[in-house]
């Protein structure tokens, strides 16, 4: 019953970003003094940089995330800062939310398809307008997403559209890997750092786009070093960390050790999940790929 108790309170709370984000803000404020146990599950605060409100004929939707935006908020602005680079402009529809993963792992299917519905009618319009992508830039929501058509297949109201929504979602890896001769004009120089990389399950089991991170940024003149166990989990895997914890923490430094190996000067990944489990006791910074290239562009101009 108490195991049960418990999922029911994470999955709302972490799905509601109007109770999320102000408990994760008070987490925040009092990090220093929490015990090592709950310090690793709050980052510390962000700030998320400016965001452009240039107008672009050519437009993608992005999904915002429902846990994202408070704890990293410089993953969605860097995001929108480097499309707008490439004359890309990003829509965030009103309406739309979580997208459904943490009901759907933690057996509340009921609530998940609820979840996809709501993504559906806020996006769906926007697809008829013409706007052919939605970007995701967390790998685990991109693999849920990406599964809409198949979890939603028996809908007869929603069944097309969502096929039709999850045709068009892409990983920002996906969307920024055939554009990189237009990147290569926006950077000024290579960085020195040593740059060491963790693909996330989601993005290389789930969405199965193993290697394309680490093939963007070689296209782009930038060696990347990955982990020996680059395959395996960090210990993160959306709310495993907070129900297995043991567990989770033997993965995470198994993790962790192999990173620390490479002796990089930072870490980058490409879904919050894993960038906020690792960052923990890491000694460098670890952030998101895609805020990394944004400085490196940010530079240039």
């Amino acid at each position: 019953l108490m195991a049960a108790a418990k999922r029911y309170v994470v999955r709302k709370l972490m799905t509601t970003p109007q109770l999320f984000r102000p408990l994760y803000r008070a987490g925040q404020v009092v990090r220093p003094i929490l015990p090592e146990s709950l310090k690793s599950k709050v980052m510390p605060v962000q700030t998320g940089g400016c965001v452009p409100k240039s107008e672009h004929s050519r437009k993608v939707l992005m999904l915002e995330g429902c846990v994202q935006p408070s704890m990293s908020p410089n993953i969605n602005y860097a995001t929108q800062r480097v499309l707008d680079r490439l004359g890309i402009q990003t829509v965030l529809p009103s309406g739309a939310g979580c997208c459904g993963a943490v009901n759907l792992h933690l057996n509340a299917e009921h609530d998940a398809l609820d979840n996809m519905r709501r993504n559906i009618d806020a996006w769906y319009p926007w697809l008829q307008k013409g706007v052919k992508t939605l970007v995701v830039n967390a790998s685990g929501c991109g693999v849920m997403v990406k599964e809409y058509g198949y979890q939603l297949r028996n809908d007869p109201q929603y069944a097309e559209k969502a096929a039709t929504v999850s045709r068009a979602v892409k990983d920002i890896v996906e969307l920024l890997s055939v554009e990189v001769e237009q990147i290569k004009l926006l950077l000024r120089q290579r960085p020195s750092e040593k740059i060491a990389y963790h693909p996330p399950c989601t993005l290389q089991h789930g969405q199965r786009l193993s290697g394309s991170v680490e093939a963007l940024f070689q296209a782009l003149g930038f060696t990347v070093w990955l982990p020996e166990n680059k395959h395996l989990c960090c210990g993160s895997a959306g709310t495993y960390s907070l129900f297995e914890s043991e567990w989770s923490m033997l993965l995470k430094q198994n993790k962790q050790q192999t990173l620390e190996q490479l002796q990089p000067d930072i870490v980058l990944s490409a879904n919050i999940g894993c960038i906020a489990h690792l960052a923990e006791g890491m000694g460098v910074p670890v952030c998101h790929w895609i805020e990394y290239l944004d400085e490196q562009m940010a530079e240039a101009v």
